[in-house]
């Protein structure tokens, strides 16, 4: 189930799915671990008039989206069976660990009714069923989970109140399903303590007169002590939660427009998406500079793993959007990361867990009985392209002299001797899809323009010596992207060769990196005949032709493909590649009437919430893959930013982009 909104405050990271329940919990960090399992679910319900309903039976209506320009959810669910609506707004508080929920219960009946609104919480602390507690306290009257250093506190309150009800028990073990069920009779039977795999539930009875409202506040607390926790609490109950929430939604109000952009000539409904995506990518950057690639745990449902990684080109890539957009102190947390899990070989491994932790990884040290680095080494270059695109905008030498040797000159020096004998290529390694062994286009282009980034580093503290070999370095890869990956024939770039004993073999699928990288990444000018030529042939055959339209990876993909005659499942990221060549060639207003549609397009197929999958179902736009894709966000944004740019460039706009990278 793709998730319809996420919250979190750089130690939580919460998602919601569609029918408004908690599916992914991460505490401490952003995308590590997730107390709430993958598979388990914090469920809300009504009971009124001896009735009883889940939100996750379909006679509820559920509408999901944020308050506008806040992390605030603006939940609405109706039963029109029961006779009663839900408003829901949520929010991780911005300052401390506390997720807080308040709901506003309607009684649309005629007449005074009592309704009771039940919290559930299913909890897998440490991402292991063992040994987890759970017990009520009733000098405090709440609610307390925890294993370990890892303790969530539960509580509730209406008006003065706090609630009236609750259980303990087991699920998922000892043939229980749950102390969920024990809520469906509208009473629960109050058992005070549990161990093993634990859930509970509370319970808060409001009497609503006829057409009028009740509030009811429900908040989990995430501290390390179980003193902590009761500390958290006590503050809720002195601030107030209604007063924690305001203050929450203010910050982010400013947080997303502390940047003067102005959208002249773009839709609202784009400036809206590319302020909700922002608040989306936020929401996934851990305090500690983990960039992570997707908190949606259900695709290990289908397979065995998750996107709860930090992947180095995923996050380089988000980081250049936050840096474009005004969070530069988020991105140097980010790159003092990376100097952190470097190699002392000087690359990057596949990915990371947020703690700076190896993350898992399906890659080999051993291909045809011979050793070979597990990596994909657009990865590492990317690291060094973006830190130069982050210097262009802070200016902050004493930052790029710290981890110039650490990280920069490391990697520089992986990147130059790390390539194939015969060609001056970059030696093979894992493409940026994760599926092919080979030279790629992409990857070939990313060392180029990382090697470009270096001699600039270089030049700019004095190190003539290694700014020459870098400069030198990147030419022969330049030179050796046109020899042996460009097909004069037919016009276009290989998507990847490995040679074999003097021999080239070659894959010829077209795919929409390869010309993405020769253009973005500076190996040929977005204007030149060859780039534009395999740019046609390119979007001429990965146009999906659907209902839905958009652009396919690469011909034939079969990952997560939803109809095996088409080319593939349309990509948000590789249509936004293309709008991104639209605007880089338009010459006038009009000629940006292209990229527009694409961005258009995305408005059209995310979320109400704003949230954006990897992919899209050809024939009716459902999400597949995970949901959201933090990429998927930054792209749409960096598309955004730089329709911007260009309508300063052709004098369309004085101050569209406060956020300004000057060449040095």
């Amino acid at each position: 189930m793709p998730k319809s909104l996420v919250l979190g405050n750089g130690n939580i990271l919460i998602t919601l799915d569609k029918r408004g329940q908690v599916r992914d919990f991460y505490f401490p960090y952003v995308g590590l671990e997730n107390q709430a399992g993958s598979l388990f679910v914090h469920r809300i319900g009504i009971f009124v008039d001896n009735q009883f309903s889940w939100f996750d039976d379909e006679s509820w209506e559920i509408h999901i989206n944020y308050q506008e320009e806040t992390l605030v959810s603006d939940i609405q669910a109706v039963n029109t069976k029961l006779q009663v609506r839900v408003d829901l707004n949520d929010v991780v508080y911005n300052e401390t660990n506390i997720f807080i929920r308040k709901a506003k219960i309607y009684n649309l009946a005629d007449s005074k009714r009592k309704i009771k609104i039940f919290f559930h919480q299913e909890f897998e602390m440490y991402e292991s069923h063992l040994r987890d507690s759970a017990y009520f306290d009733p000098v405090k009257n709440v609610i307390i989970h925890y294993k370990g250093r890892r303790v969530f506190l539960i509580n509730a309150i209406s008006g003065r109140a706090s609630f009236d009800d609750f259980s303990i028990g087991n699920f998922k073990i000892e043939g229980k399903e749950g102390t969920y069920k024990d809520a469906e009779d509208g009473i629960l039977a109050k058992n005070p303590v549990e161990h093993g795999l634990v859930d509970s539930v509370i319970a808060v009875t409001c009497e609503v007169d006829s057409q009028k409202s009740a509030e009811v506040f429900y908040w989990i607390v995430a501290a390390k002590f179980v003193k902590e926790a009761h500390q958290l609490n006590l503050y809720v109950l002195e601030k107030l939660p209604n007063y924690l929430m305001r203050t929450t939604r203010d910050f982010w109000y400013a947080w997303v427009n502390r940047q003067p952009f102005h959208f002249k000539s773009l839709d609202d409904s784009i400036s809206r998406l590319f302020k909700k995506s922002l608040l989306i990518m936020r929401t996934h950057v851990d305090n500690r500079g983990s960039i992570l690639a997707s908190g949606d745990t259900d695709v290990l449902h289908h397979g065995k793993d998750t996107y709860c990684y930090l992947w180095p080109r995923d996050a380089a890539l988000i980081a250049l959007a936050l840096d474009k957009s005004g969070d530069s102190p988020v991105v140097k947390k980010f790159f003092e990361f990376c100097n952190q899990v470097v190699s002392d070989e000087g690359y990057f491994m596949h990915r990371y867990r947020p703690d700076q932790s190896l993350g898992s990884s399906w890659h080999p040290w051993i291909r045809d009985g011979k050793p070979v680095l597990p990596i994909q080494e657009d990865e590492t270059a990317l690291i060094i392209y973006v830190l130069w695109q982050h210097y262009l905008i802070t200016k902050d030498l004493e930052f790029i002299e710290n981890i110039y040797n650490s990280l920069i000159k490391s990697c520089a020096e992986f990147l130059v001797f790390h390539r194939e004998e015969v060609s001056g290529l970059p030696k093979p390694s894992y493409d940026l899809w994760e599926e092919k062994f080979g030279i790629t286009t992409f990857t070939a282009s990313t060392v180029y323009a990382s090697l470009i980034a270096a001699s600039k580093f270089a030049s700019l503290l004095g190190k003539t010596e290694a700014e020459n070999r870098y400069l030198s370095t990147a030419k022969e890869i330049q030179t050796a992207i046109l020899k042996y990956l460009f097909d004069e024939k037919l016009g276009y770039f290989y998507k990847m060769i490995n040679f074999n004993d003097k021999e080239i073999e070659i894959d010829k699928t077209i795919d929409a990196s390869s010309i993405y990288g020769i253009w973005r990444f500076g190996v040929l000018s977005v204007t030149d005949e060859k780039v534009q030529k395999a740019l046609k042939l390119t979007e001429e055959k990965l146009a999906v032709g659907r209902q839905v339209g958009g652009f396919a990876r690469y011909e034939w993909d079969k990952y997560s493909t939803a109809i095996p005659e088409t080319v593939g499942n349309p990509w948000f990221i590789t249509s936004f590649w293309l709008a991104q060549y639209y605007i880089a060639t338009s010459k006038n207003e009009s000629d940006l009437q292209k990229s527009k549609q694409i961005l258009a397009w995305a408005v059209k197929y995310a979320l109400p919430s704003g949230v954006m999958s990897e992919q899209l179902h050809p024939e009716t736009g459902e999400h597949i893959s995970v949901s959201p894709l933090i990429w998927s966000h930054a792209e749409f944004v960096l598309t955004v930013i730089r329709y911007l740019e260009k309508l300063e460039e052709l004098g369309l706009c004085d101050d569209c982009t406060p956020i300004k990278i000057n060449p040095s």
